[in-house]
C-alpha cells in the first residue's frame, strides 16, 4: 500500500520533486524516521483520504460529489507540503533567534583558550535547539573526515539564515587570510546583537499597524453603536413617533 501510494504521488508531482522535498526536510531538521519517500507515500495516502472524504460529503448530491472529491483530494495532497514548509520556517526562525547567544558563548570559549572545534562542541553540548543540533552535526562531519570549511558550508546549505551564512563566510575568509578567530567571533557576535535589536525594534514598530485591523473590526462598531445609538433613537422618535 505504501509503495503504491508513493508511486501515485510521484506521478502527480513535478519532475525533480524528490530533491525539493529533501531540501525541505533539511530545513525542517530531518526528523527521525521521516524521509522523502515516506513523505511521498503520505501524500499519496492523503490524496486518497481527501477524495474519499470529499465524496462522502457530497454523497447526497451526486452532481457535486466529483467536485467535492477533487477539492478534498487536492487539499489533502498538498497538506504535508504545507506542514513541512511551515516546520522549516519555524526552525529557521529559531536558528536566527538563538544565533547571537550562541556566538557570544563561542566567543567566550575561544577567548578563554579553547580551540574553535572544542568551543563549538561546548556550545553544542550546553545549549538546546536547532542551532545546537547543526553545530553537533558539523562536528560529527569533521570527525568522519570532512574539513572544517566543508562541514560549516554544509551547515549553511541546510539553512536559509543569512546571518549564519555571513558568519560562516567570515570564518572561512579569516582562516584563509590568517586572521585570529577570536577577533572575527567578537565582531560577528557584536554585529548579531545589533541585528537582533534592530529586528526587535522593527517588530515593535509594526505592532500599531497590526492592532489597527482588529481595533477597527471589533471595537469601532461597538463604539459607533454606543455613541450614535441614543441619537438615532431620539431622531426616530421625533420624526416617526417610534419609541424603543
Amino acid at each position: 500500500m505504501q509503495a503504491w501510494a508513493k508511486s501515485l504521488a510521484v506521478r502527480l508531482s513535478p519532475a525533480g520533486f524528490s530533491a525539493t522535498l529533501q531540501r525541505r526536510l533539511d530545513l525542517a531538521g530531518n526528523a527521525p524516521g521521516w524521509t522523502a519517500d515516506r513523505i511521498l507515500a503520505l501524500k499519496g495516502m492523503a490524496l486518497l483520504c481527501g477524495v474519499a472524504f470529499g465524496a462522502l460529503i457530497g454523497l447526497h448530491k451526486p452532481a457535486l460529489a466529483i467536485l467535492y472529491a477533487l477539492i478534498g483530494g487536492g487539499a489533502f495532497f498538498f497538506l504535508p507540503d504545507v506542514l513541512l514548509y511551515n516546520a522549516g520556517i519555524k526552525r529557521q526562525a529559531r536558528i536566527l533567534n538563538s544565533l547571537p547567544d550562541a556566538l557570544d558563548m563561542l566567543t567566550v570559549c575561544v577567548e578563554a583558550g579553547l580551540g574553535f572545534d572544542a568551543a563549538l562542541d561546548q556550545v553544542a553540548r550546553n545549549t538546546t535547539g536547532p542551532l545546537a543540533e547543526e553545530f553537533a552535526r558539523a562536528l560529527q562531519e569533521m570527525q568522519i573526515g570532512l574539513s572544517r570549511v566543508q562541514a560549516l558550508r554544509g551547515m549553511v546549505a541546510r539553512t536559509t539564515v543569512p546571518e549564519l551564512r555571513a558568519f560562516v563566510g567570515a570564518l572561512v575568509q579569516a582562516s584563509e587570510l590568517g586572521i585570529p578567530t577570536a577577533r572575527v567571533l567578537r565582531e560577528q557576535a557584536s554585529e548579531m546583537r545589533v541585528k537582533r535589536r534592530q529586528r526587535a525594534e522593527e517588530k515593535a514598530q509594526q505592532v500599531p499597524v497590526k492592532i489597527m485591523i482588529p481595533l477597527i473590526l471589533c471595537l469601532f462598531p461597538a463604539l459607533l453603536v454606543v455613541v450614535i445609538g441614543p441619537g438615532a433613537i431620539s431622531i426616530a422618535h421625533s420624526l416617526f413617533g417610534y419609541s424603543g
